[in-house]
C-alpha cells in the first residue's frame, strides 16, 4: 500500500549519493526524443482521430506568450526581449490563425476544461491584446464553468486593475514570480520586484475571486544563502499562497545565454544548496504545506492535495494538475501539444512559426507517436511522479504484461535505492518511501527506456 502522502525525509547523504542529472518528466518519452519525422500532418491525423472508440476527450489549451520587457539572467525559457508591442500585435495575429487551423482540423468536442497562458510573460500583452487572445480563443473553443484557467504573473508589470480584467476574461488561477526576496540576489539576477507589489497582485487575485494563486522561488541562485533565504520564506508563508513550487536553478551557460551574465564564483555550493532547500522544506511543512512532489508545495485543502490523496493527480507541461484525461492542444512558439497516443512542438523560432502559418500549415517542428513500450513506461512514471506509488498488478492488467519478466533489468538496478531505503517493493506495490521522495525522479529514471539507449546526460540539469 501506498504510505502517508505527507511523510518526507531529507537526507542530505543519500541525496548527494544518488543525484545525477536527468529529465523532470513533464512528459514522456521527453522532447529532447521528438523527431522531425512527426510533423504537421501526422499532428492533423491525430486531431482527427479524437474520437476513436466513441470517446471524446476534455480539452486543456496551452498559449505560448514569448515576450519580456526585460531579462532575468537565471531564466532559459523561450523568450524574446523587447518593448514593441508591435511585435505582439503581429503574434496574436498569428496566433488567431493557428488557433483556427487546429479547431479546424479537431474531430469531437471543443469543450475546454483547462487554460493556461505561459511565457515568457503573458502580462506583456496590453489589457486590448488580452482581450483580443480570449477572443480569438473562445469563437473556436468553449471553455466550460468553473474550469481551471491560469496565467503566469509578472508583478512588476501588473496592477489592481489588470488582475480585474483577468478575472473577467475568464481567469481563476494564478502563478505569481518571486524567485527570491532578497535585494542582492535580485540584483544578481537582474529582477528587481518589491514585497509590496508582489503582496498587492496576490491581495488584488484574491478581491477578484481567483480560486488558486501559486508563488515560484527558485534555489541555487547567486548571492542566495541559508539566512537570506529563510527571509524571503517568511515573507512568502506570510502572503499565504495556496500552491508553492520551488525550483532548483540550472546553470548550463552553455544552453541559456542569459546565465553568462551570472558570476559563477557567486552561487551557492552544492551543500549550501541542500541546506537552502532543506531549509526550505522544513519551513513549509511547519507551516501547513503538503509536499506533493518534486518542487511543488500545497495547502491540506488545495485541489491538487486533494486529487493525490484522491488517486487523481496528473503530470504534464504546466507541472502537475487534476486534468488526466484532457487532452493538450498547444499554441505558439515552441508549445508542445499531447493528442491521443501522440507529442508534437512547434517550432522554436518566431521566424519559422511565422513561415509555416504563411504557407497555411500548422508550424509543428517535430514530434512522437508513442509505441505500446511507451505508453506502458509512461504510466508507471506518472504514477512514480504523482502517487508515489505503483500498483504492479494495475499495470498488468492494463497492458499484458508480466511485470516481473519485462522489467528484469530495471528490478536489477532498484535493487541498490531498496537497499538505501528510498523504495520499497513485492509483488503487489513499488513504494517510494519517505527517505525517497526527493528523488523520485531518479526513480522515475530507471524505467526510461531512451535513457538506456544513450547515457549522455549532459542535456539534463541536476535532479536536486
Amino acid at each position: 500500500m501506498a504510505t502517508s502522502f505527507q511523510e518526507l525525509i531529507f537526507d542530505p547523504q543519500v541525496i548527494r549519493r544518488f543525484d545525477v542529472s536527468g529529465p523532470r518528466y513533464t512528459s514522456y518519452p521527453t522532447a529532447d526524443r521528438f523527431v522531425e519525422a512527426f510533423d504537421a500532418e501526422a499532428y492533423r491525423l491525430w486531431l482527427g482521430r479524437r474520437t476513436i472508440g466513441g470517446i471524446s476527450r476534455p480539452l486543456s489549451l496551452y498559449v505560448h506568450i514569448p515576450f519580456c520587457n526585460t531579462i532575468c539572467y537565471y531564466c532559459a525559457c523561450n523568450k524574446i526581449i523587447t518593448k514593441d508591442h508591435g511585435r505582439s500585435a503581429k503574434y496574436l495575429k498569428y496566433l488567431a490563425k493557428e488557433l483556427k487551423m487546429q479547431a479546424a482540423a479537431l474531430e469531437g468536442s471543443h469543450e475546454v476544461v483547462q487554460l493556461h497562458f505561459g511565457g515568457g510573460t503573458p502580462t506583456f500583452l496590453s489589457n486590448d491584446e488580452l482581450r483580443q487572445l480570449m477572443a480569438s480563443i473562445r469563437e473556436h473553443f468553449q471553455l466550460v464553468p468553473n474550469g481551471e484557467y491560469s496565467i503566469e504573473v509578472d508583478p512588476r508589470k501588473v496592477d489592481a486593475e489588470t488582475v480585474a480584467l483577468l478575472a473577467e476574461l475568464g481567469f481563476n488561477r494564478m502563478s505569481v514570480g518571486v524567485q527570491d526576496f532578497d535585494p542582492a540576489v535580485q540584483k544578481a539576477v537582474n529582477r528587481i520586484q518589491s514585497l509590496a507589489e508582489t503582496h498587492l497582485v496576490i491581495e488584488a487575485a484574491r478581491a477578484s475571486g481567483f480560486k488558486s494563486v501559486s508563488v515560484d522561488l527558485i534555489y541555487g541562485l547567486p548571492k542566495q544563502n541559508v539566512i537570506s533565504f529563510n527571509h524571503t520564506l517568511e515573507e512568502v508563508i506570510g502572503l499565504s499562497p495556496d500552491r508553492l513550487s520551488i525550483y532548483n536553478y540550472a546553470h548550463l551557460p552553455r544552453l541559456a545565454k542569459p546565465q553568462r551574465r551570472i558570476n559563477e564564483s557567486e552561487l551557492p555550493s552544492p551543500d549550501a544548496k541542500l541546506q537552502i532547500l532543506q531549509l526550505a522544506i522544513r519551513r513549509l511543512t511547519d507551516a501547513g504545506y503538503v509536499f506533493i512532489g518534486m518542487d511543488h508545495f500545497a495547502k491540506p485543502d488545495d485541489e491538487l492535495t486533494v486529487a493525490q490523496r484522491q488517486g487523481r493527480l496528473h503530470r504534464n507541461f504546466q507541472g502537475y494538475s487534476t486534468h488526466a484525461e484532457a487532452d493538450l492542444m498547444a499554441f505558439g512558439v515552441s508549445a508542445i501539444s499531447k493528442v491521443g497516443p501522440s507529442y508534437c512542438q512547434n517550432y522554436k523560432t518566431i521566424e519559422e512559426y511565422y513561415d509555416a502559418l504563411d504557407r497555411d500549415v500548422l508550424p509543428v517542428m517535430r514530434g512522437i507517436e508513442l509505441t505500446p513500450d511507451d505508453l506502458l513506461r509512461r504510466s508507471i512514471i506518472q504514477a512514480l511522479m504523482c502517487h508515489f506509488a505503483l500498483s504492479i498488478e494495475s499495470i498488468e492488467i492494463a497492458h499484458l504484461i508480466d511485470f516481473k519478466s519485462y522489467f528484469a533489468v530495471e528490478l536489477a538496478d532498484l535493487a541498490e535505492m531498496a537497499k538505501a531505503d528510498l523504495l520499497s517493493i513485492d509483488d503487489q506495490w513499488l513504494n517510494v518511501l519517505p527517505r525517497g521522495r526527493m528523488l523520485v525522479r531518479n526513480i522515475a529514471m530507471v524505467f526510461d527506456r531512451y535513457l538506456r539507449g544513450d547515457r549522455e546526460r549532459a542535456r539534463y540539469s541536476k535532479v536536486i
